[in-house]
């Protein structure tokens, strides 16, 4: 299930805006955190995590300088059994988290997975080490739901995902070390009335601040990637039709192209073959009137006969084998 969910949030990586990260000072920026909560058996609470670092610079990062750390990861506190789910990036544990060792290549993502623990019933503090373009935080659909402080969230309705439904929640524009607030109750599910609910936490920092309601089909971030890219004026729907119908004719044509080149190849074989025959009928028609040629010399008494008898066989051995060649196309 873990890796059909990884599998998921890399895909949806891939479809965000990289222009976006430019915008920040810092070499590296997070532009999507992904987390996965749910109950564990225990009674505590299980915080998957997929995080998108991007390097935007144009050299290998490395880190600030101040040590081995390239990236340093905070875990709420009280958080435990963390995992590290990408045995290809080195990474040490740390007090208030973890830091890898792996350098980001240039213009480059690397893309961290971890999970940890927090124990039942706890505030959970998150704090983000760098600035996030996107956080989204799912639940599982009847595995309770979350109430976030100190910061805006949206509530995105439910959607389905390899036949479980899941509760989703999105927050914008974090800035570098800033700290918010989470509940999860497993036992209280999301209302069914998904209709726009505004409430800024800064007002009410007491209250959650889910504030409306995105269509469950259109992810907030792909509504925004389309109104950003060039081909915003166009109707994402008809667009979608014409690259289809593109595709479609393209499949067709290397089809059709295909089989006429392979009809081609066959009939250039064929042609072959046929030359060949004829070349091996001619050269029998050659190697008799020669056998004819030589007996007609043998009997003038123009060739002795030891000659005769040497010539006679090397031209029988040679017939020999060309109807041997030719058998192959008439058998």
């Amino acid at each position: 299930m873990i890796k059909k969910i990884t599998v998921f949030f890399l895909g949806l990586m891939l479809l965000l805006p990289f222009h976006g990260l430019a915008a920040s000072d810092s070499k590296v920026t997070v532009d999507m955190h992904y987390i996965v909560v749910s109950p564990a058996e225990d009674g505590s609470t299980n915080m998957m995590n997929m995080v998108n670092y991007s390097n935007t610079s144009g050299e290998e990062y490395k880190g600030s300088g101040q040590g081995e750390a390239v990236l340093n990861v905070s875990i709420p506190k009280g958080a435990k059994d963390l995992n590290f789910l990408d045995n290809k990036i080195a990474f040490k544990e740390v007090d208030k988290g973890f830091i890898t060792t792996t350098p980001v290549p240039a213009n480059q993502t690397m893309v961290l997975p971890y999970s940890y623990r927090m124990p039942k019933g706890e505030e959970i503090n998150i704090t983000a080490d760098y600035s996030v373009q996107m956080m989204q935080i799912l639940v599982p659909e009847g595995m309770g739901s979350i109430e976030v402080k100190g910061i805006e969230a949206t509530s995105q309705g439910l959607f389905k995902f390899d036949d479980q439904n899941y509760f989703g929640y999105s927050i914008e524009g974090i800035k570098a070390n800033q700290t918010f607030t989470m509940v999860y109750n497993k036992d209280v599910q999301p209302p069914s009335d998904t209709t726009a609910k505004s409430q800024n936490a800064s007002e009410n920092a007491n209250n959650s601040s889910v504030t409306h309601t995105a269509p469950a089909f259109h992810n907030p971030g792909h509504l925004r990637m389309w109104a950003q890219s060039p081909l915003h004026r166009f109707n994402p729907h008809v667009f979608l039709i014409i690259i289809g119908a593109i595709l479609i004719a393209g499949i067709s044509y290397y089809a059709y192209f295909r089989r006429k080149a392979r009809l081609e190849e066959e009939r250039l074989g064929a042609d072959k073959e046929e030359k060949a025959f004829k070349q091996l009928m001619a050269k029998q028609k050659a190697i008799l009137d020669k056998i004819i040629e030589l007996e007609e010399t043998f009997g003038d008494g123009k060739l002795s006969e030891n000659d005769y008898h040497a010539k006679l066989a090397a031209y029988k051995q040679h017939l020999v084998q060309v109807k041997l060649n030719l058998r192959n196309y008439v058998e």
